[in-house]
């Protein structure tokens, strides 16, 4: 049974990060071929990668990672606040590279003929993500406000 709220919410924002991970962000056709963004390339429609994004998958990563490792750190909620701090660093940072790479697939597929471009709803999942992680630091926050009181009382 899962006590603190906090350490929900840090499973969403990690199950939300898991999602960017492995789906497809945006996708661009033209000329009769279709692209999809991911988190690690740029793929064509049969697989092939054709513009790697790695920053992007390891940003993304590691805005999984972190949370799933902040929670094991109860006992430590200064820490844990500080965690949350960057990790809703690192999700303003993926959706800002998402943006870049949305610019630069969209520039990669300018020069084709008849070329489509569009947003799928996991792009914007860092966004959702980085709510959660601020109602995290919130809870947190609330927690040591109270070990305090109970403390400065004995």
């Amino acid at each position: 049974m899962i006590q603190r709220i906090q350490t929900l919410y840090l499973l969403i924002v990690t199950a939300l990060m898991a999602v960017v991970l492995f789906t497809r962000l945006a996708w661009f056709a033209g000329s009769g071929e279709e692209f999809g963004l991911y988190a690690f390339a740029l793929k064509g429609a049969d697989g092939e990668m054709l513009h790697s994004t790695i920053y992007l998958g390891i940003l993304l990563a590691l805005s999984a990672l972190l949370p799933l490792v902040t929670i094991f750190l109860y006992k430590r909620r200064m820490l844990q606040i500080r965690l949350c701090v960057v990790e809703m660093v690192f999700l303003v940072g993926s959706a800002i590279m998402e943006g870049i790479y949305y610019y630069l697939g969209c520039r990669a597929v300018s020069s084709l003929e008849m070329h489509a471009q569009g947003l799928c709803a996991p792009i914007a999942l860092p966004i959702v993500g980085l709510l959660f992680a601020w109602l995290a630091v919130r809870a947190i926050f609330r927690d040591e406000l109270l070990v305090r009181s109970v403390d400065r009382i004995r």
